[in-house]
Order: structure tokens, then C-alpha cells, then sequence
């Protein structure tokens, strides 16, 4: 049975060329992940999540070795063309164990903005915290809270799962609205230690490209972007 968390078909194909351009993956979520990271030459990282590549070209070309994970085989066939074949790329449905993954055998873990997509979050986090070498890091991005409550109204304490359209292709993505309190309990619950947490804002190419939205996302709470460190040296 193929993971109800992934963008199959279609979904995938449409979610793939939205994030090539979309601001919110191209301008704010990649430029704040990329800025946590910090020099990555000669460090393995597993991009959990990974979608259609976007995150693992840019930790490639910054010199990171990457294993990409995701559970769709449509947004696989997207990363493997932006990639190319020297790029280990792993179909496997994120609600089950990273079984085939070792203890410690990471640097860094990249988790954007899929772990609002997770039902099973508490086991994810455990593996990604196993794989990972100590001091080693989880970056992770996620819904802004404030964003979701002044888009889908009701309380802000809402735990629903929530739809989402995908710009204006008449289609959604389905997640679960989380509060920064609930957020923050799972990660350190899981076991890791916050370093740094950043509301990000678009870069300024945007505003050249287009300077209403660029304000309007300058001034508005969109997503979250954090790092997180495994105890040890």
C-alpha cells in the first residue's frame, strides 16, 4: 500500500514544478535551511523527505554527500533528473522505520517541510535522532503556527488536519496544524537540543521578481526553520 503522507501521481508531478518557483519553497524555506546548515564540505546528509531534490542540489553543491528518502515515486523521478544518478535515492514510506539506514551514520538530517505530514511523528523522530552521529544535526522546517491559525481561523490550539491548495492548481496537500508548544515538546521529547530557531523571511531576489508578494511575506508569519543538535561529542 502506497503512504497516504506522500504526493503520488500527478500531485507529485504538480507539487515538483510548484517548488521550483513557488516563494515559499524557493525563497524562504531553501535560503533558511541552507543558512542553518552552514559549511557542509565532506558531510553526510540524509534528506528525509526529499521531494523533487531541491534541498539536496543546493547541500550538493555546497559539498555534502546526500542520501535522499521519500515515499513517492513521482517526486523521486523529479530528484533523480535534477540529481543525476551518482545521488543514492530511496523509495520508502516515512511512517515506517529508516530500518535501512545504520546507527550514527549521518551528519546531518534535513527535514523540510514534511514533518506537519507525518501521523506517526514520535517514531520518525526517534530514527532520525538514531541515525544521526552524535553532535550531529536535524534541520528541520515546518508550518508556521501563526500562519495556519490566521489562514484556517478557529483556535489556535487546533490539532486538525487541515487542506491546504497548492497555489492556484486546484488541488491540496493535507497536513496536521501543530502548535509551537507541541512542536517544540516533540522534538525535545525525541531527545534532541535546540540550537537555533529562525521565522525566515523571503531573500530579496524576490522583491525584484515580484514586490507585493515580497512584502506581503516580509511582514506575515509564513514557516519556521530550526536546528537542532544529538547530544554528544
Amino acid at each position: 500500500m502506497r503512504p497516504k503522507t506522500a504526493y503520488h501521481d500527478g500531485l507529485g508531478d504538480l507539487f515538483a514544478e510548484h517548488a521550483d518557483t513557488s516563494p515559499y519553497n524557493a525563497w524562504i524555506d531553501r535560503p533558511a535551511l541552507l543558512d542553518l546548515a552552514g559549511e557542509v564540505t565532506g558531510r553526510r546528509v540524509l534528506d528525509v523527505g526529499c521531494g523533487a531534490g531541491h534541498h539536496a542540489a543546493g547541500f550538493l553543491a555546497r559539498g555534502a554527500e546526500v542520501v535522499g528518502v521519500d515515499g513517492s515515486a513521482a517526486l523521486l523521478r523529479h530528484a533523480r533528473a535534477r540529481l543525476g544518478e551518482g545521488v543514492e535515492l530511496r523509495l520508502h514510506d516515512l511512517e515506517q522505520p529508516l530500518d535501512f539506514l545504520g546507527d550514527a551514520s549521518f551528519d546531518d538530517v534535513v527535514c523540510a517541510l514534511m514533518i506537519h505530514h507525518i501521523t506517526h511523528r514520535s517514531q520518525l523522530l526517534s530514527e532520525l535522532l538514531r541515525v544521526l552521529r552524535p553532535g550531529g544535526r536535524l534541520l528541520l522546517s515546518t508550518t508556521h503556527p501563526t500562519a495556519d491559525w490566521l489562514h484556517f481561523e478557529g483556535s489556535y490550539h487546533s490539532s486538525e488536519w487541515v487542506d491546504l491548495g497548492l497555489g492556484g492548481s486546484g488541488v491540496s496537500i493535507h497536513y496536521q496544524r501543530a502548535t509551537l508548544e507541541v512542536l517544540l515538546r516533540e522534538l525535545l521529547g525525541a531527545g534532541f537540543v535546540l540550537d537555533k530557531l529562525v521565522e525566515p523571511r523571503p531573500g530579496p531576489g524576490l522583491r525584484e521578481i515580484d514586490r507585493e508578494r515580497y512584502e506581503r511575506l516580509s511582514t506575515a508569519p509564513t514557516l519556521l526553520a530550526l536546528r537542532l543538535v544529538k547530544p554528544g561529542n
